[in-house]
């Protein structure tokens, strides 16, 4: 996959693309399907596979006092792209200019003086230009003036019939209910990020933890979580079972809000590694404990119980 930063200035091998339009955080199964639409037309045209995205997500432009809501950062999304077949993943860069950009001049400048697209395929409730004015049928119109075909999905639903929408698995995730979320994913939700040096307090407990920050993510339910962290190692990741608290650890007066990882038989000094956490079932709700020795012992019996519940899960995934 190649990755461009910009929509302009593109060279030649770039352009004329099948293009697929959308923020997609969290790439879930309904993504997928709008960019399996794509990969089907580009195929038949014998044409490279694009997605045109937007960086940073525009709601931080157009309501950034919003709490944090993020699924997938810039990189992991990236990396679900190349392993979903996409020959060309293009970031338009989202600040105040694009959110007053017309939705006419959406499609003249950036689809085609930049991308010279052959074929645009988007979800139908994808919207764009200045108070979301464009949609598929203005697309479709303007496609037919620029000499460039237009494909709108309607939405996926699963086999229950409820739709599969990145408001879905943040609402599941923030209930507390992540295998919910993995349900529209396609896979466990997770949590990115480099180890940073934490008080060591998991350690004089004799559980060790990994401190990750939890930046511009979605706050999923405060609690513990059985937990498959993997562990950057060169070209492929190594998974470990475990488990994690996620919050801001009451029992100990903290402030600041972090995902703490216990991974089981690892002992190894983590700081400063790039470590991937998949939040796989909850076990209980923060809360606090009237001394350390009441801490130790409830991270004991959470990690058993994550324990127990990865024998009954089977072994850890393969990376992805």
């Amino acid at each position: 996959m190649r990755l461009f930063r910009s929509y302009l200035h593109l060279p030649e091998t770039a352009r004329g693309a099948v293009t697929v339009l959308g923020n997609f955080d969290g790439l879930h199964r309904g993504h997928l399907a709008v960019i399996g639409e794509g990969a089907s037309i580009a195929r038949r045209l014998d044409a490279p596979l694009a997605v045109l995205t937007f960086e940073p997500h525009p709601r931080r432009v157009f309501r950034p006092d919003d709490p944090p809501f993020r699924l997938t950062p810039l990189r992991i999304k990236e990396r679900q792209c190349e392993a979903a077949g996409i020959d060309l993943l293009i970031i338009a860069h989202f600040d105040q200019t694009f959110l007053h950009r017309d939705a006419g001049n959406f499609v003249s400048e950036v689809l085609v003086s930049g991308l010279n697209v052959r074929h645009v395929v988007a979800g139908q409730a994808f919207r764009f230009g200045h108070h979301r004015t464009g949609d598929v049928a203005l697309l479709t119109r303007l496609g037919q003036n620029y000499g460039f075909g237009v494909t709108g999905v309607g939405l996926m639903r699963d086999q229950d019939g409820n739709i599969l929408s990145s408001t879905r698995i943040r609402q599941a995730l923030q209930n507390g209910q992540p295998r919910e979320a993995a349900l529209v994913l396609g896979r466990a939700w997770e949590i990115a990020g480099r180890v940073e040096t934490g008080a060591r307090l998991g350690r004089t407990l004799g559980f060790p933890t990994a401190n990750l920050s939890l930046s511009d993510y979605l706050r999923p339910a405060y609690g513990v979580y059985a937990v498959r962290a993997g562990i950057d190692s060169g070209l492929t990741t190594l998974w470990r079972n475990g488990v994690a608290n996620l919050g801001r650890r009451p029992t100990v007066d903290g402030q600041e809000e972090r995902l703490e990882v216990h991974l089981f038989d690892v002992d190894e000094d983590l700081y400063g590694q790039h470590l991937r956490v998949q939040l796989i079932d909850y076990l209980r709700p923060e809360q606090r404990f009237d001394s350390l020795d009441a801490l130790k012992a409830a991270i004991a019996a959470d990690a058993q119980a994550a324990r127990r519940l990865f024998a009954t899960d089977g072994p850890v995934p393969p990376d992805v």
